[in-house]
């Protein structure tokens, strides 16, 4: 993998990663240099003691454009987009419309592939490859910024979810702070370590599934299963064998097999509602350990976190999203329609042959 960095016309910060060594990227933001104006701002709910991203600016970013004015494939001619260069294998920026920024924290974009018409599942495993190694190096540089305690990279795919450009593209979102659902997880771990006298909740819990019907996909160094109370119709949690608390702890075996394994688990995905279905909706979320001070979970560190992708589609049956209404949304307490074992049937059926 290469690594390229340079400025955008208003001084955002854009990454070119690269499958060949002697790729040379020396193109330029020909567009005007706009000053990129951010009110991102971080307020504290005092009562559930969670936080809210305030970014008013982002009413005004870019919404559903045609495709030959898609701003995240590469420049043509003068047809000028967010990547200068007028080819690229991976490339990362600086969000234009961040939600997070300055003291907020960081947002950025993950360009997939230059191919408009392609995503993720399409991927090669080469590329896959090079996607994850963008994860993990941005992983490590954002962990170094003052104002960020924990890395997030995602995927929404589908316009249900809510994406609002079609190209196959990710993000990282570099938080101020522990976001609420690994909190949960940490006073999990924290009261399990201390009720058994030291025994990691996320091995204990991976233990059992891997004795469980529920598991879809097995590798040497990775293992996918449904969990025992997914909170969505089809949900799947995929897990390197040894516990890592981040993308960097990766050894070499478990990144040259996590394309072939997630790669698999994405097209499966597509095949859950049949053939003639359209593409399914979804969301993939890496959870990594904070990178902040972990004080308040007693007993616990980074190690005792295990890294782990969640993947899982708002779809509950041809032609049916799962909508978060009143008790999801209201109480936070979700009303899963599928049963988690029948979705790791379902899985397991539509594996490629």
């Amino acid at each position: 993998m290469k690594k390229t960095s340079t400025r955008l016309a208003d001084g955002r910060e854009l990454v070119y990663y690269d499958l060949r060594d002697d790729t040379v990227r020396e193109a330029v933001d020909r567009r005007p240099p706009e000053r990129t104006v951010t009110t991102s701002e971080i307020r504290r709910d005092a009562l559930l003691g969670d936080s809210v991203a305030v970014a008013s600016h982002r009413q005004g970013r870019t919404y559903h454009p045609p495709a030959d004015q898609c701003p995240l494939c590469p420049t043509r001619g003068d047809r000028l987009s967010e990547i200068p260069d007028s080819a690229y294998d991976v490339v990362v920026f600086e969000n234009r419309f961040p939600s997070l920024a300055g003291d907020s924290g960081r947002c950025e974009v993950v360009c997939f592939t230059s191919d408009h018409d392609a995503s993720f599942a399409g991927l090669s495993a080469e590329q896959a490859r090079l996607v994850l190694d963008a994860w993990t190096d941005r992983t490590a540089e954002l962990s170094h910024l003052p104002s960020v305690e924990q890395v997030f990279c995602f995927e929404n795919r589908g316009a249900e979810i809510g994406v609002t450009l079609g190209h196959p593209h990710g993000q990282i979102y570099a938080y101020p702070f522990t976001t609420p659902r690994t909190a949960l997880m940490l006073r999990s771990l924290a009261a399990h370590k201390d009720a058994t006298g030291g025994e990691n909740l996320f091995d204990a819990v991976l233990a059992e599934e891997l004795d469980g019907e529920r598991v879809v996909l097995e590798g040497e160094h990775w293992v996918a299963f449904v969990p025992y109370a997914a909170h969505w119709p089809y949900e799947v949690h995929l897990y390197p064998k040894r516990r890592v608390p981040d993308l960097l702890g990766l050894d070499e075996a478990a990144r040259t097999e996590f394309p072939q394994v997630y790669l698999e688990l994405l097209r499966r995905f597509d095949r859950i509602f049949g053939a003639g279905e359209p593409p399914t909706p979804y969301i993939a979320a890496w959870h990594q350990a904070p990178f902040g001070q972990l004080e308040e979970f007693e007993g616990v560190t980074r190690d005792d976190f295990a890294l782990h992708l969640e993947l899982f589609t708002i779809r509950r049956t041809s032609g049916k999203l799962k909508f978060l209404a009143g008790s999801e949304s209201g109480m936070n307490v979700f009303i899963n329609d599928v049963p988690p074992e029948r979705a790791a049937e379902r899985l397991r059926e539509v594996a490629s042959s």
